[in-house]
């Protein structure tokens, strides 16, 4: 029989971690839920008390829909960039976005083309914005 290969990682390493979910921070996480699955789009992983998922199912990442007032109610929502971009499947990116804006969703930026691709912003009903880009 061969001699195993020694693990050139030590026994110690520490654990690697992933990535598992992004908050964003909501006022109201029943209504941010049911912007992010039915208005948005998105699949409903998680939905038990504070702990709010949404995602793509068969994608990796999820967001972490977070009341705020829940730790602390003099706490105030800081909207703006999330940081978060979402990638848009379909064929026609420009054509993808205008079925979002038919279900109700804002674009604070317009779809547009970029010297590295095609982007829009859209806006959630707390201000958050994420950002938008084509299927790879």
């Amino acid at each position: 029989m061969p001699a195993r290969k020694q693990s050139s990682a030590p026994a110690d390493r520490a654990p690697q971690p992933y990535f598992a979910s992004v908050a964003v921070v909501v006022s109201d996480r029943r209504q941010a839920e049911t912007w992010y699955t039915e208005t948005l789009g998105l699949d409903r992983f998680v939905s038990e008390d504070h702990w709010v998922t949404v995602g793509r199912k068969g994608k990796d990442g999820a967001l972490h829909l977070c009341q705020v007032s829940e730790y602390d109610s003099s706490a105030s929502l800081e909207p703006g960039n999330s940081g978060i971009m979402l990638r848009l499947p379909g064929k026609d990116f420009s054509k993808s976005c205008e079925r979002l804006k038919e279900r109700g969703v804002a674009f604070s930026r317009e779809p547009e083309k970029a010297d590295w691709g095609w982007w829009a912003v859209v806006r959630d009903p707390d201000g958050n914005e994420l950002m938008l880009a084509p299927d790879a």
